[in-house]
């Protein structure tokens, strides 16, 4: 296999001399600028946590009834309960290769669950099933800049989902895994590695997810402390609308139906925390990285919606097993010697078929693809006439796209069938409005979120020509019972929180964005991105600097 542990080396103040190198000293770390006594040094451990799909408004929504990891970092950390996925197509794939890049969809080549990690050139190690690999990914994330300053350190990235694990590591080819539900046990794949490392071996080995066999969810509080129904006409999809919902004790069944059970959280920071003990992560004198994500918030919320008694409560499943996973890393390494930060991919709205308690739903409507067949025959005299190839253009749902290689030195005529389409489409009930591309470079990006959410995911001159956004919590089509993808504030809202010794504590007012994470904890580590970042520093999240 190709994963290898770096030498240890014993000095403490190696770590500041590579790193010192790496800038040619003109830049300090921040954990160095602290005011004396703050900071004991440089971090041992960066922990990144990503919920998927973590509204920020569950956490004030119930903040009475968090008591574990979410309310510690809440309470000790700098929150930003308004952060922002500033781009579009508010998916998972797009949402984690943010995360540690510091980059917009446009520049990352992650632009969609579509556009993600799914590939047959990379088989997968430890089960059968599609590979997956980062082979779309472009450019680096912070954990090419970690190990460029300081080549000791360590890096492991957890999650249920193969992209969510992949992606916020960028093309690194460093220890990732991600859960197989065919052999219901943790694999990577080639792209990593020849074969599992003997821990993870080992780990798989004990069969671990049989323990959740037969186990019943129900509420961890008393009813009385929870105002949803049990049962909403959107939540007929699930197949299961009241608690208790029970896994299959059957042994090859329970591997697959994990995934929406509170439990595959549990299961997920079982395995890193194995991972971080093996791995001997946190140990120094580098500073190593844990990336961890967690995916049933996001199985949940589409199964049962928002609004529901089970996402309500898998938010405080959430928060108590993150709670003892913290408990136990602070116990290993020490509070002044971690940081961790936590963020969401993306939100979600309710279905449109149900009244949501808290977002004004009540003109919400399923646009469908017929709809758009007027625009799309609109488009066809300009194909006849530029006598353009049969299928040069392509329309999703979301985008309209034309093959570039098609259309070779007929840009006019692509600008016009853009336009064409745009102006039918916005004709459509629900359509709140159509953006040719091309046009979006003049449009006022401050005050234009929608605008400026599309150019961070495409620019003018690339396959995509034109954009659709439906009016606010509207669907494409008939869908599950609650999902998420636009670029309205409900989808792009996410929370950030910064904890550990070096930030300080309490609400973060002003700008708060996603790709601000990676060049935030560049400048706390006093690395240098390898390239040019669309996010910067959020130097409010540190302490006060010493005089």
């Amino acid at each position: 296999m190709r994963f290898a542990r770096p030498a240890a080396i014993s000095s403490l103040a190696g770590t500041a001399a590579v790193v010192a190198a790496a800038l040619g000293a003109a830049v300090a770390p921040v954990w160095a600028q602290a005011a004396p006594g703050s900071v004991a040094g440089p971090p041992a451990l960066v922990v990144f946590i990503a919920i998927d799909q973590l509204r920020p408004d569950y956490l004030t929504r119930w903040d009475s009834q968090l008591t574990g990891g979410l309310r510690r970092l809440m309470d000790e950390g700098a929150f930003a309960p308004q952060g922002v996925q500033d781009h579009a197509i508010t998916e998972t794939a797009p949402g984690h290769a943010s995360m540690l890049s510091g980059r917009f969809p446009y520049s990352t080549g992650i632009v969609a669950n579509s556009d993600g990690v799914s590939t047959v050139d990379a088989p997968l190690v430890g089960s059968a099933g599609l590979g997956a690999s980062p082979f779309r990914f472009k450019g680096t994330a912070l954990a090419d800049w970690m190990r460029a300053a300081d080549p000791r350190t360590r890096v492991l990235s957890v999650s249920r989902k193969d992209r969510s694990a992949i992606l916020p590591i960028g093309r690194a080819k460093l220890p990732v895994f991600w859960y197989g539900a065919d052999a219901g046990a943790f694999v990577t794949s080639s792209w990593y590695a020849d074969s599992l490392p003997t821990w993870v071996q080992e780990y798989n080995a004990e069969d671990r997810v049989q323990r959740y066999a037969g186990a019943i969810w129900t509420p961890l509080l008393p009813l009385a402390a929870y105002p949803e129904r049990d049962s909403t006409p959107g939540e007929m999809v699930s197949g299961e609308v009241n608690f208790p919902h029970v896994i299959p004790e059957d042994g090859i069944r329970v591997r697959g139906a994990i995934l929406g059970f509170p439990a595959m959280d549990e299961f997920t920071l079982d395995f890193a925390w194995r991972g971080v003990r093996a791995m001997d992560l946190g140990a120094g004198p580098q500073t190593d990285l844990l990336a961890i994500s967690l995916s049933t918030t996001d199985a949940v919320g589409h199964r049962w919606g928002p609004d529901s008694r089970e996402l309500h409560d898998q938010v405080l499943r959430v928060d108590r097993a993150l709670g003892a996973f913290l408990d136990s890393l602070v116990a290993l390494r020490g509070a002044d010697r971690i940081v961790v930060v936590l963020t969401s991919d993306h939100g979600v709205a309710p279905s449109p078929d149900v009244r949501s308690s808290w977002g004004d739903n009540a003109r919400a409507t399923r646009v469908y693809r017929e709809a758009f067949n007027a625009a799309l025959d609109a488009v066809s005299p300009v194909v006849r006439r530029a006598r353009m190839e049969s299928g040069a253009f392509r329309f999703d749902g979301q985008t309209f796209e034309v093959d570039r290689s098609r259309v070779v030195g007929q840009e006019a005529e692509v600008r016009v069938a853009a336009r064409l389409f745009a102006r039918e489409a916005r004709r459509i009930r629900g359509v709140a409005r159509v953006d040719v591309i091309d046009d979006l470079a003049t449009a006022d990006t401050v005050n234009d979120p929608i605008a400026r959410r599309w150019l961070h995911t495409f620019r003018p001159g690339g396959d995509v020509i034109a954009t659709i956004t439906l009016d606010p919590y509207s669907y494409f089509g008939r869908g599950s019972t609650a999902t998420h993808g636009s670029p309205h504030d409900y989808d792009t809202n996410v929370p950030i929180i910064f904890w550990g010794a070096p930030f300080t504590r309490g609400r973060i007012t002003g700008a708060a964005r996603v790709v601000d994470i990676a060049p935030t904890l560049a400048q706390l580590l006093g690395i240098r991105p390898a390239e040019r970042l669309d996010g910067q520093p959020l130097t409010q999240v540190f302490r006060a600097k010493a005089p």
